[in-house]
C-alpha cells in the first residue's frame, strides 16, 4: 500500500508541472469576452420610421413616436446617445412593436451608452425602439450602435403607412396615468398608448406622428403664442428655427393622413373667429396635399371640446377645395371623464382606445382597408 501511494505521489509530481505548461493561466482559461464593434447610427442597415436629421454619422429625432429597427448578431446591443433634455424610449427585443414594450429607458443630456438588449443567445436578433416622449421633452441624438457581431439589414417597412398630425392627445400626454387631477410628467407620456399608434396596430401599418402638446391650427393653448401646427408641420424637428425643412419628396408617402387638432384653439373658453380658423386649417390641408398629392385621403377629426369645433372643421373641409378630404366629429361621450382620463384631464390608454375605435370605420372607408375582428390594443 505504501508503495502504491508513493507511485501516485510520484506520478502527480510529474504531471502537475506539465499541466501548468500545457494549460493557460486563469486569465486565458476563461473564454475571452467578445469585443463590441461600433457602427454609425446612420448605417444603411438600420431602418428609421419618422422624421430624422442626419449630421455626419449622427441621427437625430425630435417628434413623438419616431422609431428605429436594428437587426444584428451577438448577445447584446448598446447605443451611444444623448438628449437635450429627457427623452424616454420604449424597447422591444426579438419581437415586433406591440402595445406593451419589454422595457423603457431614459436618455439624459450627457453622452451615455444605454443597453437596449443583453444576455441574448447565439444567432440573429432584432430590437425596435420608439421615442415615446414628445419634442418638448427633448430630442434624441444617436451616435452609434455597439454589437458583438455585425449589423444586418433590418428590411423594409409594412405595406401601409398612416400619418397623424395632432396635439397632446396624439403625443400620448398622460396615457399611463389614471388620475385626472395629476400633473403631467414625462414618465407617464407614452405615444404608444395614444390613438395614432393604436390605429397603426389595428391596421397593421407603419405610422408617423407630427404632434406637440398645446398646439392648435390657428391658436395655441391659452393663446400663449408660439408656432401653430401650420408653422411646425414643414419642420424636420419639432420647435426648431425653420432652418431644417423636411424633405417631403424624399420621404415615403402615407396611405392616409389624419388631422386631429382644435382642442387648443378652443381652450379656456375661447376660440378664433371662424374665418381665421378656416383659413389656417385650409393652409395646413394645402401643405399636406402639396406634399403627398390629391389622391391621398385626409381625415379631419373635430375635437370633443365643443360642438362648435365640428362646425369649424366642417367649414374648413368644405372650403379647402381639395378632393378626398373628409371630416368627423367626436362628441363628449366618446369616453368617460372618470377612469378613462389620465394626467391633466387627458385621455389615458382606456380613453385613447375608444378614440381609435371611433376613427377605425372612417379610415377603413377612406382607404379600402377591411375591418377585422380583432382587439383594439
Amino acid at each position: 500500500m505504501k508503495a502504491f501511494k508513493s507511485f501516485v505521489f510520484t506520478l502527480a509530481a510529474a504531471i502537475l508541472p506539465l499541466a501548468a505548461v500545457l494549460m493557460p493561466s486563469d486569465a486565458f482559461a476563461r473564454k475571452k469576452a467578445p469585443v463590441p464593434v461600433a457602427f454609425p447610427a446612420s448605417s444603411s442597415e438600420v431602418v428609421y420610421t419618422g422624421r430624422t436629421l442626419v449630421h455626419a454619422d449622427t441621427v437625430g429625432m425630435s417628434w413623438s413616436g419616431v422609431y428605429g429597427h436594428v437587426r444584428f448578431t451577438g448577445p447584446s446591443l448598446t447605443m451611444d446617445c444623448r438628449s437635450d433634455a429627457k427623452a424616454i424610449l420604449n424597447v422591444w427585443v426579438d419581437k415586433e412593436m406591440g402595445a406593451e414594450a419589454d422595457t423603457k429607458v431614459t436618455v439624459l443630456k450627457s453622452d451615455t451608452t444605454i443597453v437596449l438588449a443583453a444576455g441574448l443567445g447565439k444567432g440573429e436578433h432584432e430590437v425596435w425602439f420608439q421615442k415615446r416622449t414628445e419634442g418638448s421633452q427633448g430630442a434624441l441624438y444617436i451616435n452609434k450602435y455597439n454589437v458583438c457581431g455585425s449589423l444586418l439589414p433590418a428590411g423594409g417597412g409594412k405595406a401601409r403607412l398612416i400619418e397623424v398630425i395632432g396635439d397632446s392627445y396624439t403625443c400620448g400626454f398622460g396615457t399611463e396615468n389614471s388620475i385626472r387631477t395629476d400633473p403631467f410628467t414625462p414618465e407617464t407620456e407614452n405615444c404608444n398608448y395614444a390613438y395614432g399608434c393604436i390605429l397603426a396596430r389595428y391596421f397593421g401599418a407603419d405610422y408617423r406622428l407630427i404632434s406637440h402638446s398645446g398646439i392648435g391650427v390657428a391658436r395655441n393653448y391659452g393663446d400663449g403664442g408660439g408656432k401653430t401646427m401650420v408653422e411646425r408641420y414643414p419642420e424636420t424637428f419639432d420647435a426648431t428655427r425653420g432652418d431644417n425643412a423636411w424633405d417631403f419628396a424624399a420621404s415615403r408617402r402615407p396611405d392616409i393622413v389624419v388631422i386631429y387638432l382644435g382642442t387648443n384653439d378652443f381652450s379656456r373658453n375661447k376660440q378664433p373667429k371662424m374665418a381665421y380658423f378656416v383659413s389656417k386649417y385650409c393652409e395646413l390641408i394645402a401643405q399636406v396635399k402639396k406634399a403627398y398629392g390629391d389622391d391621398v385621403p385626409v381625415l379631419c377629426v373635430a375635437s370633443r371640446i365643443d360642438e362648435l369645433a365640428g362646425a369649424y372643421v366642417k367649414a374648413s373641409v368644405q372650403a379647402c377645395g381639395y378632393p378626398r378630404v373628409e371630416w368627423m366629429q367626436l362628441n363628449e361621450r366618446v369616453h368617460n371623464d372618470e377612469d378613462e382620463l389620465g394626467a391633466s384631464w387627458h385621455p389615458n390608454y382606456k380613453g385613447q382606445k375608444k378614440v381609435a375605435m371611433s376613427l377605425i370605420p372612417y379610415i377603413s372607408t377612406l382607404t379600402g382597408w377591411p375591418l377585422e375582428e380583432k382587439a383594439v390594443l
